[in-house]
């Protein structure tokens, strides 16, 4: 499947073929985009235009039945190399909608696995992919050369035994690009700054200061240090390839990268052509804004027949596809009367309900209007991002507060405010945290964030339903709560029992003295040792912070487990706890193994550390598979904003 040759042989015995559609309607060159063909794409795109006749273009090739156009199947199978050629292609491809509705901006919107905000990389995953560079999509020419797929006579042009040296040769030319690459960019970089300097000495100086500042990117490290900085990357990647980190996870970053930084370049074209925000002659109204009291814009709608009508379009228009091509009706009849519409939101909207922030940025600086979208429910990007818990997208609205403040006062078709759509519980849980107790715990934190966020005076109001925010959370969480408060006594009750024995044991020890005391004085003979120094201060330890867990375990469980309780007082607690059960496991190790010292002979101290590793070996493997928790419990507890976590991950 998807053989140049193939095509060529068959496309120029019959180019008649080429239009041909199975069962779905689906031609040749459909199927080649469907399925993320891009060299047979581009040799049926040329064969079938007469190879360099731009115009007209032929577009009855590019739809099936459904209306998906070759744009829309690109989008959907993430072939973004593919998609960026068709865009310049097939350009009034960009505003075509299917039968739901949906252009391509749309499918780029539903697909937040596919940006930066919609992953989550783990430590080494973050260098790795900082480090991997990237490069940009191009347009492909037609050159047929270059096209055609390489047949097996052409591959094998030397001897089998020739084979390995032939690789290495190639392994040593893709070396020494990636060697290079770094240098040649950092040289046209310095080329580029250099003219700028040129032009500047020549007069350049007279725009603005602030002109200058908006125009010119900004870099995390000053311009003189970006030489280091590709070195460091360059070395980072030749030593994790050397080492083992595995050729293979790193191109499995690559190929998570390049999936980013393409679908920002394609979403980058696609708004630039994207006529949803055109404004009229007077540059001020848009032209397929509706003025209506609530200011909602529906760019797209379509009745239960499947036909997609364009606000401000007449019925002519309403008829037509790209490049005045008929609809295709299931009972074969156009239809003209649209009897009941359903509204089809903004890809803004749909960008912010999956937390797209590249895209909702991206909207914004291109559309400014857009920030007025409202969905059939009255819900603005502010209101659904709330909803749905996007906390990185609600946290570059508040950047932008001050531009756009008016769109954080709205409410939805039910009276709920911002403050009421953080109040409620949805099925979905974002949080990246375990336990339910500490999900409460976020709960609230977001319910106070969004709270602190708005004007203090403007939530002091009730919804439809006659509720406040307030009542909301309590009505919501109420099985939360019950279900918090029971994994907060298990863990109590399982730690204080440890605590409990730890305690134990750390007062008899604290209690009884290594060796013998001098008869003189009474004090022990082996006090000026390090390893009685050790005994005596490790065995103190553990008694005083075994104690102390024990406490603060034992208080959590006489809690009363209300709704405030979660917020700062019962993690705190349960932070101190494991924090001291921690400190006493390690001491009491300690404890043990300096006053097992002194019974081992001197021909046995060689030995006596990797008996104390093993021996402690169980409790550090307890201790591991709690540290997880631990380190959660710390973020959850001194974070502001809470963390998302993610259903997508490397693959």
């Amino acid at each position: 499947m998807g053989s140049v040759e193939m095509c060529k042989y068959i496309a120029s015995a019959d180019a008649s073929l080429l239009s041909m559609r199975n069962v779905d309607g689906e031609t040749p060159l459909f199927l080649a985009a469907l399925n993320g063909r891009k060299e047979v794409f581009l040799f049926l795109h040329y064969f079938s235009n007469n190879n360099h006749h731009p115009e007209p273009l032929d577009y009855s090739n590019c739809r099936r039945t459904d209306s998906d156009s070759i744009l829309h199947s690109a989008i959907a199978g993430d072939y973004f190399d593919l998609a960026f050629q068709i865009i310049h292609l097939y350009g009034d491809l960009v505003n075509s909608v299917n039968q739901s509705g949906l252009t391509p901006l749309h499918l780029l919107a539903n697909k937040p696995s596919v940006f930066r905000s919609g992953g989550h990389l783990g430590r080494f995953e973050r260098i790795v992919y900082d480090a991997i560079m990237v490069k940009k999509l191009e347009v492909s020419t037609n050159n047929s050369q270059e096209q055609r797929p390489t047949t097996d006579t052409e591959k094998i042009s030397y001897p089998e035994n020739y084979e390995i040296c032939v690789g290495l040769w190639s392994m040593a030319k893709k070396f020494a690009l990636m060697v290079t690459e770094p240098l040649r960019q950092f040289g046209n970089e310095r080329d580029l700054e250099a003219s700028k300097n040129i032009a500047t000495d020549d007069g350049a100086e007279t725009k603005s200061a602030g002109s200058e500042s908006s125009t010119l990117p900004h870099h995390l490290f000053p311009l003189n240090y970006q030489s280091c900085v590709d070195l460091f990357k360059f070395v980072f990647m030749m030593l994790s390839v050397i080492f083992g980190t595995g050729s293979a996870n790193i191109n499995k970053i690559r190929r998570k990268k390049e999936k980013h930084e393409w679908s920002v370049q394609i979403m980058d074209e696609l708004l630039k052509r994207a006529s949803m925000y055109e404004y009229d002659d007077d540059d001020s109204v848009p032209v397929n804004i509706l003025q209506n009291k609530d200011q909602r814009t529906d760019p797209y709608t379509f009745d239960e027949g499947g036909n997609v009508t364009l606000a401000g379009t007449t019925e002519v228009e309403q008829h037509l596809t790209t490049k005045g091509e008929p609809k295709q009706q299931n009972n074969g009849e156009e239809k003209v009367n649209v009897k009941e519409k359903k509204t089809c939101e903004t890809p803004i909207l749909i960008a912010a309900k999956n937390g797209v922030t590249e895209m909702v940025e991206k909207i914004m600086e291109s559309f400014p209007v857009a920030v007025h979208d409202m969905d059939a429910n009255k819900k603005n990007i502010v209101l659904l991002a709330v909803e749905n818990r996007q906390t990185y997208l609600y946290d570059l609205l508040l950047k932008k507060k001050s531009q756009k403040e008016s769109i954080f006062d709205k409410v939805d078709n039910e009276g709920n405010s911002a403050l009421h759509l953080a109040a409620k519980l949805g099925e979905y849980k974002p949080w990246l945290i375990p336990g339910e107790a500490l999900q409460m715990h976020w709960e609230i934190k977001w319910y106070l964030f969004v709270k602190e966020s708005m004007r203090p005076h403007f939530f002091s109001r009730y919804n439809d339903k006659n509720k406040t925010p307030r009542d909301i959370f309590s009505e919501t969480h109420r099985e939360l709560l019950k279900s918090g408060g029971e994994w907060l006594k298990k863990t109590s009750e399982s730690c204080s029992l440890v605590a409990a024995l730890i305690a134990t044991v750390a007062f008899s020890t604290s209690t009884t003295v290594p060796g013998d005391f001098k008869d003189d004085t009474g004090s022990p003979t082996l006090e000026n040792r390090p390893e009685f120094k050790a005994f005596a201060i490790a065995s103190l330890i553990a008694l005083c912070c075994s104690v102390t867990s024990l406490v603060m375990f034992l208080s959590i469980l006489t809690s009363r487990y209300q709704e405030r309780d979660f917020g700062k007082n019962l993690p705190r607690k349960l932070i101190v706890g494991l924090t001291s059960l921690f400190m006493s496991i390690t001491s009491m190790m300690v404890c043990f193994c300096a006053g097992h010292f002194f019974i081992l002979k001197d021909k046995l101290k060689s030995v006596a550390f990797p008996v104390y590793a093993v021996t402690c070996l169980p409790v550090t493997l307890f201790a591991l598979a709690q540290f997880p928790l631990y380190i959660d419990l710390i973020l959850a507890t001194f974070k502001k904003v809470p963390q998302r976590g993610f259903k997508t991950t490397l693959h």
